[in-house]
């Protein structure tokens, strides 16, 4: 389970890593405003890195419920500067979060070392830009679009569907010409999904494991801890930490977070479990 990477380099993922989340936007829903600019972007960088992140992964579009779009070049201007400066400073796996193919293709030319789409590369030219990039993917199931996805999301079997459309996406990827060994698949956890659909999911993990991808998972600080537990954005470490330890027990191998420190623990504990202390 090795990913290839731009300028020679490997993504090992026979253990599961942390993908620390830098949110380049004013808008996301738990960090909104604190990283923009190329400075405060390059010391949270730093920093995420020094407490055992091993991808870090960019976004200049917020796309919590209710976010608008944001154009082009803003996420351009937002995101390129600071894959550039990292790129130039730091020696890590960079991930460009977006959905739009230009920003792909600039990112990639940045910096960039992988492509997380949400929207599991369906906008016009981004799965052609994707194959000539030759980085790895990651495909995400989305139900709905951001502004209204969370407006009485409906399934007849969650995890089916879910499944369904991944193997779908990921079967036109690789006919497109991107290797099965460069794709992972993210069941989009809070992306157009109810409380229930989100712990069915995360319950039924494995099922999607079964379609032979890496899976990236995204629970961290989301509406799924704080409904659950009653509490705000600032008390959902715990809740996060918990979704992050079941989701690597199931067979993820990428746990994005915001809380990198205390992930990167919890993820150990998991693995010393699951493969021995000698393997962690």
């Amino acid at each position: 389970m090795v990913l290839q990477l731009p300028r020679n380099r490997q993504l090992d993922l026979s253990r599961p890593k942390v993908m620390g989340i830098l949110n380049i936007t004013p808008d996301s829903f738990s960090d909104g405003g604190r990283f923009i600019g190329k400075a405060a972007a390059l010391t949270e960088a730093r920093a995420m890195l020094a407490a055992g992140a091993a991808i870090l992964d960019i976004g200049g579009e917020s796309t919590r419920p209710g976010a608008q779009e944001v154009p082009l070049q803003q996420e351009l201007d937002r995101v390129l500067p600071v894959i550039e400066a990292i790129r130039s400073e730091l020696d890590c796996v960079i991930s460009i979060d977006t959905c739009k193919a230009q920003v792909m293709k600039e990112a990639v030319a940045a910096g960039a070392d992988l492509i997380n789409d949400i929207k599991a590369l369906l906008d016009p030219g981004a799965v052609e830009v994707a194959v000539a990039a030759k980085v790895p993917v990651c495909l995400m199931h989305m139900q709905g679009q951001p502004r209204t996805m969370q407006q009485s999301p409906l399934y007849q079997d969650v995890v089916k569907e879910v499944c369904d459309f991944l193997k779908q996406r990921a079967e036109v990827c690789i006919a497109a010409g991107i290797p099965k060994n460069q794709i992972i698949l993210d069941p989009g956890f809070g992306f157009g999904k109810s409380l229930q659909h989100n712990y069915q999911l995360l319950s039924q993990l494995s099922e999607v494991q079964a379609l032979n991808y890496p899976l990236l998972v995204g629970m961290s600080r989301k509406s799924m801890i704080g409904q659950l537990l009653s509490v705000q954005l600032d008390d959902r470490l715990a809740g996060s930490l918990a979704c992050a330890t079941i989701a690597v027990i199931k067979g993820a191998r990428i746990i994005r977070v915001h809380d990198v420190k205390e992930t990167v623990q919890a993820v150990a504990v998991a693995c010393a479990t699951l493969f021995g202390v000698e393997h962690v």
